[in-house]
Order: structure tokens, then sequence, then C-alpha cells
């Protein structure tokens, strides 16, 4: 294949690019691929393929069904009150559990009722819900006739959340105590919560020092580089090898180390890892357990934790440190939710933060109380889980705050979808997907990773420059570092092939590194990504023997 048509020089500046968006230019590209190919009339017949979103191309479809078939019930609900043209009332709560019962004997053909029907049955089993209530906080709901009350999170989600998260996040074993949830529309969203709060109630501020568990989720890096933030920041990076040429993506004790500064007030981390996909080893864990109990022991962490579920026996860090731990997590990856918009944050109910804020100077107390004193009469007592939804709505729309009502349906079915055996094979099949996916996507390539159990495949992050001197020795990789550009790589597969991938230095990760998505496309793209790969590196190669005597 020929080099690239860029200059080096013109390839450098698209460096600075955060990867999301130059992935842009790489569609560009690829599209302009599909419409040059010789003898290809239809663009369509050319095929694109961009792994580079991790946006799923499977869905749940049984929970949807769930969510379509208690909407008709819904509306029974409505109609049984109020009917006139089009025109309902609010569904009521005395009696909803038996009319529920009857609509389903009623109406056994309609598609999702019977999961539906084992969801509500699993919910006020696990839970010991009345019955009633339930049923008329998933009727009131799924029409959205109401302002989410409780604000922060529905009484009968948070249950159902707390669940779900203790099977998949704890791996059946939570701390002793509670956590509460707030939900957000998404992870994304929890993020900007997060960051905003702790600023607005002082327990961060411009400057700190933070660190970041690398590599990682490009807006982790980018967030505490704006303006508003201005953060120094300390990256904790995997830089482990399990052998020569073969990254580990593990963090070496000396890395994890750094945490024990107290200076650095938050470290933030992608569990299991965005972009190499693996969950944090015990011993890591254990690490950051020893620092937190003897040499910095107000550090937050924000564990954002929404590939945990394609880990078998996941154990978030919040199981370990649950008095420091801001959890996030998001369906949208487990699931194919991404434009639902579902996410939640978990807080501990004994935290650091809650206790910082109770211990805060009497003028720090005095500003936070002018900030939220139209919410209560004694806004001290607010706790910083409740802060959040204010901050969410500006504090003055506190009384609008939360996720929609819809969305927080949508959220309680997935995750008692979890709960039976229906989703238990879910979960199985699609890590299975993406582990097939993998497979082929190496073997096309004819690359090695290390063997990992603790790897969950969602992405995998693969360094072409150790691969390089795997295969032809440090001279080799000394060339591509002279003569190209570390995402030289991805212009020629966008360029001549059609692959669109992204650049693992965006990520914080080395800068000849690559991440590809296995989750977005046919699994059998894979095997077509890891022979166009390999047909470039050959090229490089190749350039290096002709201009290279001997080698």
């Amino acid at each position: 294949m020929p080099k690239s048509n860029l200059t080096r020089e013109q390839i450098k500046s698209y460096a600075r690019l955060s990867p999301f968006e130059l992935k842009n230019v790489f569609i560009e590209m690829a599209q302009r691929h599909q419409a040059d190919e010789p003898g290809q009339k239809d663009v369509s017949s050319v095929q694109m393929l961009n792994a580079g979103r991790g946006n799923p191309n499977w869905i749940a479809t049984g929970p949807r069904e769930a969510f379509h078939a208690l909407g008709y019930f819904a509306l029974s609900e409505s109609r049984r009150v109020w009917t006139a043209d089009d025109l309902g009332g609010m569904p009521e709560a005395p009696g909803a559990g038996e009319r529920f019962d009857a609509f389903v004997r009623e109406h056994p053909g309609l598609p999702g009722i019977e999961l539906l029907r084992s969801c509500v049955e699993l919910a006020v089993r696990r839970f010991g819900f009345d019955k009633d209530a339930f049923v008329h906080e998933l009727t009131d709901s799924s029409v959205g006739d109401n302002y989410p009350v409780p604000d922060r999170i529905l009484r009968h989600t948070e249950e159902i959340v707390r669940g779900y998260v203790a099977d998949e996040m704890f791996a059946g074993e939570p701390p002793a105590g509670d956590f509460s949830y707030f939900a957000t529309e998404g992870g994304t969203a929890a993020m900007c919560y997060i960051f905003d709060s702790l600023m607005k109630n002082g327990i961060l501020h411009k400057g700190d020092r933070i660190a970041l568990m690398t590599p990682v989720f490009t807006p982790y890096i980018e967030i505490p580089e704006l303006d508003t933030y201005e953060f120094d920041v300390t990256y904790v990076q995997a830089s482990m090898f399990a052998e020569r040429g073969v990254r580990e993506w593990r963090y070496p004790e000396e890395e994890v180390a750094k945490l024990a500064d107290p200076e650095i007030k938050l470290v933030c981390l992608v569990n299991p890892s965005n972009p190499p996909s693996l969950a944090l080893s015990r011993r890591v864990a254990d690490q950051i357990k020893e620092i937190v109990a003897t040499k910095n022991p107000n550090l937050l962490l924000v564990t954002d934790d929404v590939y945990g579920t394609f880990v078998d026996g996941f154990r978030s860090i919040a199981a370990d440190l649950p008095r420091n731990t801001l959890l996030v997590y998001s369906y949208s990856k487990h699931y194919g939710c991404t434009g639902w918009r579902l996410g939640v944050i978990g807080l501990h109910d004994d935290n650091v933060i809650d206790e910082m804020l109770a211990n805060a100077p009497e003028t720090e107390k005095a500003r936070l109380n002018q900030r939220y004193g139209t919410l209560s009469l004694e806004p001290e007592k607010i706790r910083f889980i409740d802060r959040l939804v204010a901050d969410s709505r500006q504090v003055a729309l506190n009384h609008t705050a939360g996720l929609s009502l819809p969305q927080q349906v949508m959220l309680s079915l997935f995750s008692l979808f979890d709960m039976l055996e229906e989703g238990q094979a879910y979960k199985h099949r699609i890590r299975g997907i993406v582990r097939e996916r993998l497979e082929l996507l190496l073997e096309g390539a004819k690359m090695k990773i290390a063997d990992d159990p603790q790897r969950a495949a969602y992405y995998i992050e693969l360094d072409l420059l150790a691969q390089a001197e795997l295969e032809n020795g440090a001279e080799f990789a000394r060339f591509l570092q002279d003569t190209y550009e570390p995402i030289d790589p991805l212009f020629r597969l966008a360029e001549q092939t059609g692959v669109v991938l992204l650049n693992g230095g965006g990520f914080d990760g080395p800068e000849w590194s690559i991440r590809v998505s296995l989750a977005n496309l046919d699994t059998l793209d894979y095997l077509k990504i890891g022979h166009h790969l390999r047909e470039i590196f050959n090229d490089y190669a190749e350039e290096w023997r002709a201009g290279t005597p001997g080698a």
C-alpha cells in the first residue's frame, strides 16, 4: 500500500485533536475511499468499517418489550380514571396490583407481558415492595404525568438499582451500609455533575492536584484542563509489560504509590479501563486501600464502572473504599441503550465528603448555607448526593430536577431483567460476542496480547511500537519513530482501506497505540480489520528492510 497522501507535518497537526474529533477526519477519508474505489458505481458496496466509537450494535430486546407492554397497561389505567376523546386521567394506586394481574391474564399474547410480569413479581418478592405502590410507580412514571418525586431517584427505582449494583458491581457482596443513588442522563451527565458539585461545595478548588489512572476515557483528561478547573494532574500510568513487546496494561507499584501524596485530592479511574479494557487487579485495589488507610485518608475516588458487567466476578473499588468513592455506572453499553441516556451516581451514606462539609470552616458553611438556603431551613444538613441534584438544576430549579420518569422506568426494567435467568443468559451472550470479535481481530492482525482473566474485551488497545520491537527488534521500532508520526497508521487505514480506529495517545496511552472498539461492527468485520492492520504493518517493515542493509 502507498503512504498517506498527507505530509508528516499535516498529520502532526491533526494529532492535537481529541481522538473523538480526529475520528471525524478519518471518517471523511474512509468515505472518500468508498467513493474512489475503482470499478465501484455504488459507494455503499465498498464498506467503511468504523470501529472508533464504543456504541454497541446489539440491544436488549426483552426489557424494551416489557416497557412497551407496560405502556399499554398504563394507558388502560389512565382511561379507567377518565376517558374523553384522547383524554385520560392520572393512574391511581389503590388496587393497581390486582388490576395489573388481570391485565396480564387478559392479554397473554401481548409482546413483553410475561417478562413484565416476571419483573414485577421479582421486585415484590426480592425487595418486599407493596405491589399497589410499585405498580403505580411504574404506570404513573411510564405515562410521565408528574415531575420526578423524589427528585434524586424514585423510591422503588433506587431499591432496584441498589440491588443491581450489589449483584453486578459488588459481585453479590456489597459493603456494609447503604449507597444512595442519583439517576442521571447517562454516565456523561454524571461526570459533569460530580466535577461541578465538588467545586461548588469547596471540596475541590481551581488548581488543586488530582490524579488520573491512564490510559483513560479522553474526557477525564480534557475536563481538568478547562479554565473552570485548571487542575494540576498527576498521571498514574499502566506501563507494565507481560513480556518483551507485549503490554500488560497493569499499574506498577511505584505508579500507584503516587496517590499517597496528600496533596492529591481526587483520583479518577475507568474500571474496567478504557481502552485497555481490564478490571483493576486485586493487588492495585489493596495498595490503594492501604494508601487511604495510612497516608491519604481523604483521597476521593471517582470510579466509572460502565464495563464491569463484561468481567466475570467484577468488584468495584467502591466496595473496598465505600467512604471515599463516588461510583458512576451507565447502562448504555451492556443494554445497547446509549440513546436512552441512563446512568447513576452512587455514594455511600457514610462518606468523607459529607464529613468534610460538616467540618468545613464557619465561613465556608455560611457560604454554602446561602447557596442551598432556599431548599431547607437547615441547609447544612443537605447531603452531598442531594446537593448534586440541586446543582444539576442551578439550585433554583431543584423542584423540577431529576431524570425523566419514563427513563427511570426503563432503568428499573433493565435492572430487574438482569436479576432473571433471561438477563443472565443475555449477559453471557454479549460477553461471548466481544471475545469472539477480539479473537478474530488478533487472528487477522497476527498480533499477540497478554492473557488476562480480568479482560472485559469491550475494547482492545494495541501498542504498534511494542509489536514492531517484538517482531523485528528495536531498530525497526526506532525507524517508525524517526520516519512517521504515531497516528500515521490510522491515516493509512482510513485512506486506503476505509477502516476507522482511534489513537491510543488521545487516551494518554502510548503514542503508537491504537484503540479498537469490539462492540459496534459485525463479528467477521474484525477479521477484515485485522487483515488491513497487518497489511499496513507489513508495509512499514518492507520499507524498513529496503532501506536497511542486512535487515
